[in-house]
């Protein structure tokens, strides 16, 4: 459950939680042409506190609402200003950061006129998405019946609310047969994500991940891939095959919510010693010092602000 706060900012000013509202005919509600963000603040080791990433998040929701066409009346720098005032107004030292713009009530149909664009920033607690015994011990993961969006049947580069009945439809499925998570593959049968995570695996000292072809441009992904490239691991983007993935010596999904979780079975097969592998290990630890504000090397990913 998602854990109350004072306040959320909406459409330029902070309101009470239970005042944050809409009518019930906002056509985003009808239609999911919405865009929305996932980011994370952190406590820092210093005693600090940091959004991690927190101007990339931003451009990428502002490039999200650009492929749906959708003109937020704020500029990037507005809303990474009201992000931080968000978290300050509700007093978090660190915690999850859900931005939203969707298309408000007015005309009724596919086609949305001119209904005005309205953007949420809300706040609250939350810890490991996938529970925190995931991250150490790792997940079970199944194969999911759903296919990933073709990329021209949906934009799979906006983060776009319509596309996660995608996602919702393979959760559920993995749930009710006893997994953690579903794995997605694309229309042509390759691997291609979790349903809000990218996956890497790892094959003696060389990673693998899947292509920015379906997939998110994850800026989790992103940031793995650089920490791995400096500490001198071989990052390969190419797609692979399921059977690829069982045979993998290790792999892991990462994002905002799920930061790294090893995968440590899938679809009842073994991923190599059936818990998070070396490689995997060292990544989590590595990014969570990155988040943490314990390496200066990326101390340019965070964007510090007072409680």
């Amino acid at each position: 459950m998602v854990q109350q706060v004072e306040s959320i900012w909406f459409d330029g000013k902070l309101v009470p939680w239970n005042e944050a509202q809409v009518h019930v005919l906002t056509h985003t509600l009808h239609y999911g042409c919405g865009v929305f963000e996932g980011i994370r603040a952190y406590k820092l080791a210093d005693g600090g506190s940091a959004v991690f990433r927190l101007k990339e998040h931003v451009h990428r929701h502002f490039n999200s609402a650009k492929i749906l066409e959708m003109q937020i009346p704020f500029t990037e720098d507005e809303i990474c200003d009201a992000i931080l005032e968000t978290l300050q107004a509700n007093k978090m030292d660190e915690g999850y950061i859900r931005p939203l713009s969707f298309i408000g009530a007015g005309a009724m149909g596919v086609f949305p006129g001119d209904n005005p664009i309205q953007t949420i920033i809300a706040t609250w607690p939350w810890g490991a998405y996938l529970g925190e015994e995931a991250l150490d011990k790792g997940i079970r993961v199944k194969t999911s019946s759903f296919t990933r969006h073709h990329v021209n049947v949906m934009m799979t580069k906006a983060k776009t609310s319509g596309n996660y009945v995608n996602s919702v439809l393979a959760k559920r499925e993995a749930l009710a047969d006893g997994y953690d998570e579903a794995l997605m593959l694309d229309t042509e049968g390759y691997v291609s994500e979790a349903t809000g995570e990218n996956i890497f695996i790892v094959r003696g000292d060389i990673i693998k991940t899947t292509p920015l072809t379906s997939v998110l441009d994850g800026l989790t992904r992103n940031s793995i891939i650089t920490v791995a490239k400096d500490l001198g691991y071989e990052i390969v983007e190419q797609r692979f095959t399921r059977d690829e993935l069982y045979s993998a010596d290790e792999a892991f999904f990462c994002g905002t919510a799920a930061e790294v979780t090893p995968i440590r079975e899938v679809d009842r097969r073994q991923i190599g010693a059936g818990t998070g592998g070396r490689i995997t290990k060292h990544l989590q630890t590595e990014y969570f010092k990155v988040v943490k504000g314990e390496n200066p090397n990326y101390a340019h990913w965070l964007d510090r602000y007072t409680v």
